[in-house]
């Protein structure tokens, strides 16, 4: 019995690897959804990949790559298109966003920030993680999803730096980091489904509608609608991870505050690099905002998110960081030797999780799922809830984005054929796909805080399992109840 459980224990990870192997292949062979050829490999590529990053048996970078071999091989497509993925422009966004939060940690712009916010927030920490969950979702209303998680992101590394510092009998700091890290990214999620502009997947769903039935969805019914779910996720989020599954028991201390206040000190008045660096991060969170406005005004150019996240990052290797050096003269804000510590696999699991989402579509998979909801499904409240659990467990493994353009027109067939407003369907799949929280590649900001290394995907599939839960649960109640008298 010993020696068994020896053997397990040294080839864990490789005893992992084989079973998630074995059930890819048995769910091939077995084909209990009838499926093509081509979809049977997409679907069993897709059960090895999520098998294999749940189980944590390889490192989560390797297993987005899998598509790299198996895609071209099984021909579903060729490595040139399938290779697209890794390059699209999500990427670009986060490449950019982590040079920038890089360059505020290099000069330590972002402990000053991080010290300002405690001293508001108080050194409770329940506190602080509250502080960032309403900063986060007020910011992600206006901004989107991805920017202000790439704005609040080096911020809640320093706070943990600093909570850190304080060693307090009973409390857990582990917990702290992780839910901290997660507050921000769930908070961006939740807070951007309140308004039209707040995350793609509502700009999306709003555009087609608009398209097809030729009727406009005001901004502030809209709000009147997802607002108080905002709100209600917001608070359900706070209570499940800092007083139910992970509290931090770290209390206020007059030595935290005297340690607080001696660091203030110490940091002394604003650098010249630092300045520079909160211009470059001003200068792109203001691009972020007024991005629409910009191109609404010309027409010379356009920008998006993406584009403004590699402004950012190439102006911090032209901007010179004030810092004179007697060889060199001055040196820029960031240096390529800099990027070392950047997280360089996150860009490769995102680059995955979009590759195997478009592999899902073009297959019928997606398609599948929705045909066979409109035929099983006739009660309203049912189909409402249908909808919002596919939607939030489909978007954990499939750009949100990608899957409101997907779903919007099978969903407005589905309500067309029942008789019903397309928006009692539209707006819970379109909120759902906005709410996915157990995978890092579920939505942008969960991938970039799980680069933090304060967060393990088991941790990350419990909390967001939960949310998942009651997001599904008020999503269905608030389209059920309130769309028909709002819309």
């Amino acid at each position: 019995m010993n020696l068994a459980k020896g053997f397990g224990r040294k080839y864990k990870n490789q005893i992992l690897i084989l079973t998630s192997v074995l059930v890819c292949l048995f769910s091939y062979y077995l084909n209990p959804f009838h499926l093509e050829t081509s979809a049977k490999v997409v679907l069993s590529v897709a059960i090895l990949m999520i098998l294999l990053w749940i189980s944590d048996a390889l490192p989560m970078p390797i297993v987005a790559v899998i598509p790299l071999i198996l895609f071209p091989i099984f021909k579903i497509n060729s490595i040139e298109h399938t290779a697209k993925s890794y390059a699209n422009p999500v990427i670009f966004l986060f490449f950019g966003g982590f040079m920038l939060g890089l360059a505020i940690e290099k000069w330590n712009l972002h402990k000053r920030i991080a010290m300002n916010i405690i001293s508001k927030t108080g050194t409770k920490g329940d506190k602080i993680v509250l502080g960032f969950i309403i900063a986060t979702g007020l910011l992600s209303m206006w901004l989107s999803n991805t920017a202000t998680t790439m704005m609040m992101y080096p911020i809640a590394l320093s706070v943990i730096s600093v909570v850190g510092q304080t060693k307090q009998q009973y409390a857990n700091y582990a917990f702290f980091n992780l839910t901290l890290m997660l507050s921000i990214a769930y908070a961006a999620n939740i807070g951007g489904i309140a308004t039209i502009i707040g995350t793609p997947p509502n700009v999306a769903y709003v555009g087609y509608f608009q398209s097809k039935y030729h009727e406009n969805i005001n901004f502030t019914d809209w709000m009147m609608v997802c607002t108080p779910i905002a709100l209600i996720l917001l608070w359900a989020l706070y209570i499940v991870m800092v007083k139910w599954l992970y509290p931090s028991h770290i209390k206020s201390s007059e030595s935290f505050e005297i340690m607080l206040s001696e660091e203030k000190k110490a940091l002394g008045k604003m650098s010249e690099p630092e300045k520079r660096v909160l211009v470059v991060f001003i200068f792109t969170a203001l691009l972020w905002i007024f991005r629409s406005l910009i191109n609404d005004l010309q027409s010379w150019f356009k920008l998006d998110d993406t584009i403004i996240a590699v402004i950012a990052a190439v102006l911090l290797f032209i901007i010179p960081s004030g810092v004179k050096n007697a060889d060199i003269g001055e040196k820029p804000i960031l240096e390529w030797s800099d990027t070392s510590r950047m997280a360089w696999g996150i860009l490769l699991l995102f680059g995955g999780g979009i590759c195997l989402a478009e592999a899902m579509e073009n297959v019928g998979i997606i398609s599948m799922l929705g045909h066979w909801l409109g035929q099983n499904t006739t009660n309203l409240f049912t189909l409402i809830l249908l909808i919002s659990i596919l939607s939030i467990f489909i978007s954990e493994v499939m750009s949100n984005v990608a899957q409101v353009i997907v779903f919007a027109p099978v969903v407005s067939a589905m309500a067309e054929n029942m008789g019903i407003n397309p928006l009692l369907a539209g707006i819970p799949m379109t909120l759902a796909a906005s709410c996915a929280g157990m995978l890092p590649m579920g939505t942008p900001p969960n991938a970039i805080v799980f680069a933090s290394n304060h967060i393990k995907i088991k941790d990350m599939i419990k909390v967001g399992l939960v949310m998942n839960i009651i997001s599904i649960i008020v999503i269905t109640l608030f389209a059920y109840f309130i769309v028909p008298l709002v819309f």
